[in-house]
């Protein structure tokens, strides 16, 4: 698995003219599934995700996590995090996982994100989606399952 998490004052997923998820202060995360992931790399990220201290204290350090502050998250699948540019100039996506695997284990990752005490959104799987954010910060963390 592979995220690309963005500190936010606020974001909003859009599918079509209708608005899917809608946050202020949290965490935006592009979620990426590759073919070998499954329910370990979910459970490790949305652990690591809810603990990660990436936003600012009393004394203005990094300190505190996205629980700790009462922030939201919206998790929005991006296949294109698998994108191999090695050769030529269009990406190569088979490193990808398939739907079929893809779209349970970002539901199931997004679940586990909530239990971790995170009110979490989602935008749609499989939906061309307008993703509108005010990074805050700005902060911006790539993450790996392995």
């Amino acid at each position: 698995m592979r995220v690309v998490l963005q500190r936010v004052e606020s974001g909003l997923v859009m599918v079509d003219s209708r608005t899917v998820a809608q946050i202020g202060p949290g965490l935006v995360i592009f979620l990426g599934i590759g073919p070998q992931d499954g329910e370990a790399q979910a459970r490790f990220l949305a652990e690591k995700i809810a603990t990660l201290r990436i936003f600012e204290d009393e004394a203005g350090k990094m300190n505190r996590s996205v629980s700790e502050v009462g922030g939201k998250a919206i998790v929005v699948s991006q296949f294109t995090l698998y994108a191999d540019t090695r050769k030529g100039r269009r990406p190569s996506f088979t490193g990808a996982a398939a739907p079929e695997l893809a779209r349970p284990l970002v539901e199931r990752f997004a679940t586990l994100l909530a239990e971790q005490g995170v009110a979490t959104q989602m935008g749609e799987f499989g939906a061309h989606m307008r993703v509108e954010l005010v990074n805050d910060g700005p902060v911006t963390i790539w993450l790996e399952s392995d």
